[in-house]
């Protein structure tokens, strides 16, 4: 089966979609917040109501920031990104008591499709583990040789049914949808890297491992050679 193929105009609203969706919620409690504020007399209400926006406006930047490296262009074509704040928008991003982030990864200036691939893995491994727990990112290798592992482990940690295939970009209907967009879009980045995607889900968890394709290759030839020894 080929590499499915998205019109560039339907790639871009689907991807708009995404950041919506995950903007809007926060948005809304900022707007629930202030009409609040605008007719509530109560003290203990108008303080609840602030505490609300202050939490709320902090969720959507931090979501926003996160979508500004992870989806936009994030400077000029070659540019590189400082992996030290992709660590920083990663943490912000999953700023809760239920998820918590290892990052193992030294701070280095990375092209940046590789770290746009590390931060829409994070979030594929964030959906994996809905009721909360660990995400671990490890990066090792330099340039051409980079190496990116990225994991999740919780209760009843699992990916959607459609994310393996979306991630090789052959989505079993022949179509993206907004639900599907960010999984076939991490796919794409990997593909503009040179980069393979494995991914493994077991009783224990959900790894994505993305290996330069030459590499990958490699291996799988040598397992040809050592079935047929």
């Amino acid at each position: 089966m080929s590499i499915f193929s998205l019109d560039a105009l339907d790639l871009a609203a689907l991807l708009c979609s995404r950041v919506c969706h995950d903007v809007i919620s926060p948005v809304g409690a900022i707007v629930n917040g202030l009409e609040v504020l605008e007719d509530e007399k109560d003290a203990d209400m108008r303080a609840f109501a602030l505490d609300l926006i202050k939490k709320s406006a902090r969720t959507a930047s931090a979501r926003l920031q996160f979508c500004r490296l992870a989806f936009g262009a994030a400077g000029s074509a070659g540019a590189s990104i400082d992996t030290g704040d992709a660590e920083s928008v990663t943490r912000n991003l999953l700023s809760d008591d239920r998820t918590k982030l290892e990052w193992n990864a030294a701070r280095v200036l990375m092209p940046k499709n590789r770290v746009k691939l590390v931060l829409n893995l994070c979030l594929i491994a964030a959906a994996a583990i809905p009721r909360g727990g660990v995400i671990n990112v490890t990066i090792t290798g330099a340039e051409d040789a980079t190496t990116i592992r990225v994991s999740a482990t919780g209760t009843n940690a699992r990916l959607a049914h459609a994310v393996p295939a979306l991630l090789a970009g052959k989505p079993e209907s022949d179509n993206v949808d907004a639900h599907g967009i960010q999984a076939f879009y991490t796919g794409l980045v990997a593909r503009a890297c040179g980069m393979s995607l494995d991914v493994n889900v077991s009783p224990e968890g959900v790894v994505i491992a993305a290996t330069p394709e030459a590499a990958a290759s490699a291996g799988e030839e040598a397992n040809k050679s050592e079935a047929a020894a």
